[in-house]
Order: structure tokens, then sequence, then C-alpha cells
């Protein structure tokens, strides 16, 4: 059986085309992850410090090196904005952004907020690098469970 040229030719520009684009996907994941947004503290809205912390936004390093997070911010739809001071998020590890007082550490991070940061019924968590260009984001629009994993 004869196979026709234009047909060899058409297979053939098809496998180099199939060859030469780039996955889409594997580029698209963040290194750095908005894995869970606290948005609701459990209890009574109290406005103490354990009530505001219990709300925060949880980062993942989803990479096996260490990311320097120093110019990034995290920030809702209201234009509330936590500033990443210089600080390195070590490879494969979460670290805590919460909403109200405290001392940061290696693990935990406080924005220092009297108020809640997060709106229950619908918000925005983004995360944006040095640049000002959106790493993540993790996107909430019903009051559910009080939490949502990105």
């Amino acid at each position: 059986m004869r196979i026709p040229a234009a047909l060899v030719v058409a297979a053939s520009a098809i496998a180099v085309v199939a060859l030469t684009v780039p996955v889409a996907n594997a580029a698209a994941v963040p290194q750095v992850q908005i894995t869970r947004a606290q948005y609701d503290s459990p209890g009574a809205d109290t406005r103490s410090a354990a009530s505001l912390n219990a709300e925060y936004i949880q980062l993942t390093n989803t990479t096996k090196a260490p990311i320097s997070l120093k110019g990034w911010t995290l920030r809702d739809n209201a234009a509330h904005v936590y500033s990443f001071g210089a600080f390195t998020l070590p490879a494969r590890t979460r670290i805590i952004v919460h909403t109200g007082p405290g001392t940061s550490t290696a693990l935990h991070r406080y924005w220092q907020s009297r108020a809640y940061i997060w709106n229950n019924d619908r918000d925005t968590a983004t995360l944006r690098n040095a640049a000002g260009r959106p790493v993540d984001s993790c996107v909430w629009v019903r009051p559910g469970n009080g939490f949502s994993l990105c």
C-alpha cells in the first residue's frame, strides 16, 4: 500500500510542531503556592489576638530550594497588603501568615492587624513577587466551613 506524499508531509509537520510546542501546564505551577486560606477564625469574632491569628493564609514552597520572598506581598480584594521583609522560605516548607499581632518566626509571620483581613463571604488572596507580578491566588465566593484549600 502506497501512502500519498502529501499525507506523509502533513504527518511530519504535525510531529515537528508537537515536539516544539512547550507544555503550558508544566510551567504554570507556581514555586510558592497559597495552599490554604482560613478566612473565618473559629468561634466568635472577638478581635482578640487569638481570634485574629486563627485567620491566616498558608504558603508552601514546592521546590527543593529556598526562595527569597524579600519584596513579595500578600493582599486581599480591599487592598490590605502584607509585605515580606528580608525573609527566605525554606525548601518544601509551609509558613502561615496570621492576621493579628505576634512575633514572626521561621514558620509563622504576623500581619500585625487589629482587624480581620479576609472576608467570610467572598475574597481573593493574591501573592505577588518583588516585581509586582501575581504568583498565585486563592478565591472563595461563599461562606462554607471557614477555610478554603487552594
